[in-house]
């Protein structure tokens, strides 16, 4: 993996810290994946990162 590379990943998980919904978004658009990642946000915030974590990784 090259520098670049993992910075972007990093700072992605950054974000999915603080903001999973805003990471999966970023990721992959106002796809299917954001609206369950939003969801899972809303019900509880651990699913939500949980979900953004692997959607990143």
């Amino acid at each position: 993996m090259t520098t670049a590379a993992s910075t972007n990943k990093l700072l992605m998980i950054i974000i999915a810290v603080i903001l999973p919904p805003l990471a999966v978004a970023m990721q992959s658009g106002l796809s299917s994946q954001f609206w369950i990642c939003l969801l899972l946000t809303f019900l509880l915030y651990l699913p939500g990162l949980l979900y953004a974590l692997y959607v990143i990784l």
